[in-house]
């Protein structure tokens, strides 16, 4: 497969940075939130195509595409497998569970066992605990993930639109310190 196993980690890129508030105490308090246990969510409506596979399985796959791969991605969103099958499109390699595929040519994939669907009536949110992770050889750096190798394919809601990456702004859990 020519990529390094991480174990199960949450190799989304880019992970939003967020602040939590809650009132606590009867004063406003805030925490920044920008990583996450070994799981994902997907929302899916119960009509999709790969729904059914991931009922059938209880496994599946998140596989996060490198900007250069946006037409192949855009094609999978626009036809359902319903009608086109797109096992052809990519090359295919299974991990440890065997029946979640995974793209060899995105840079990262996940591997996922289905833990939870919470019905939300007009989407079923699947959580899957990531059981592995992979990484590409050419997107790690000093031993780690590096995001900008790994060049993700970004895509913005309000204007649908993909993007790539932008700029680096400041190291995490330092730039924030007091002098």
């Amino acid at each position: 497969m020519g990529k390094t196993k991480f174990g199960p980690q949450t190799l989304l890129f880019p992970m939003p940075a967020v602040l939590v508030g809650a009132r606590v105490n009867e004063t406003a308090n805030f925490m920044t939130a920008a990583s996450a246990p070994p799981a994902v969510t997907v929302a899916l409506r119960p009509p999709r195509f790969t729904l059914s596979g991931i009922r059938a399985t209880g496994t599946f796959s998140i596989n996060v595409p490198s900007a250069d791969m946006a037409k192949v991605v855009d094609y999978c969103g626009i036809y359902s497998g319903h009608k086109h099958d797109k096992s052809g499109l990519f090359h295919v390699d299974y991990g440890v569970l065997q029946t979640a595929p995974l793209v060899r040519e995105c840079p990262v994939n996940l591997e996922c066992k289905v833990l939870h669907v919470l019905d939300l009536k007009s989407h079923q949110l699947i959580v899957g605990e990531i059981v592995e992770s992979y990484v590409r050889s050419d997107c790690i750096t000093d031993g780690q993930p590096d995001a900008a190798k790994i060049n993700p394919l970004v895509y913005i809601t309000g204007s649908q639109q993909y993007c790539r990456l932008g700029e680096i702004v400041g190291r995490a859990f330092s730039i924030g310190k007091k002098d």
